[in-house]
C-alpha cells in the first residue's frame, strides 16, 4: 500500500489565491485621515471560491455588483439553512415551550428575497440563485457545449440583474 499523496495548495484545483484590497470593516467615517483608519485593507482571496469572486477577479462586475451578489448570497444561506426537526415525544424542559425550527433569520431572509423576486423576474431570479445563491458556473448555467455568444449573454444578463439588485439596496457605487 502507498501513502495517501498529500495535497499542496498549488495543486488544489479549486484554490487560486490572489492578494486584493477591500473595504475595511472597521472603518469609521468620524476618524478618517488617520494612520490607524485606512478606507481599505489588504486581504488574501480565492477566486476560485464561487463564480462571483471569479468575475469580480477578471473585472467584469463591479464592486456595486459584488456587493450585491455577495448580500443575495448571505440572504440565500440564511434562507436555506437546515431546518431542526422538532421532536413531539420529547419532553419539555423547566416548563419550556416547544423550539420553533424556523428562526427569525430564516423567516426575514425568505422575506427580503420574496420581495426582491419581483423585482428580477422568474428569469433573472432563477438565475441569480444558481450563480449567486447556489454557487454554480456560468458554464453550468448554459450547459457544456454551449456557445461563447450564449455564455456572454448569460454573464451580461447576470451583471443587469446585479444592477437592478444594487438600485433596491442603493448599493451603487458608480459615478
Amino acid at each position: 500500500m502507498h501513502a495517501p499523496s498529500k495535497r499542496t495548495p498549488s495543486s488544489d484545483p479549486h484554490r487560486s489565491l490572489r492578494a486584493v484590497t477591500v473595504a475595511n470593516p472597521f472603518y469609521s467615517p468620524s476618524h478618517d485621515g488617520e494612520a490607524g483608519n485606512p478606507r481599505t485593507v489588504p486581504a488574501i482571496v480565492n477566486i476560485k471560491e464561487s463564480a462571483i469572486t471569479m468575475l469580480a477577479s477578471r473585472g467584469r462586475i463591479d464592486a456595486a455588483q459584488l456587493a450585491a451578489a455577495t448580500r443575495f448570497r448571505a440572504l440565500w444561506e440564511a434562507m436555506c439553512r437546515s431546518t431542526r426537526a422538532i421532536d413531539y415525544g420529547r419532553e419539555p424542559v423547566d416548563g419550556g415551550g416547544r423550539a420553533d425550527p424556523i428562526g427569525d433569520r430564516q423567516m426575514h431572509a425568505a422575506e427580503a428575497l420574496r420581495r426582491i423576486r419581483p423585482l428580477l423576474g422568474e428569469k433573472g431570479y432563477w438565475l441569480v440563485s444558481r450563480i449567486c445563491g447556489e454557487g454554480y458556473s456560468l458554464g453550468e448555467i448554459v450547459g457544456p457545449g454551449s456557445s461563447k455568444r450564449t455564455k456572454l449573454k448569460a454573464a451580461r444578463d447576470l451583471r443587469e440583474y446585479l444592477d437592478l439588485l444594487c438600485e433596491f439596496w442603493n448599493l451603487s457605487t458608480r459615478r
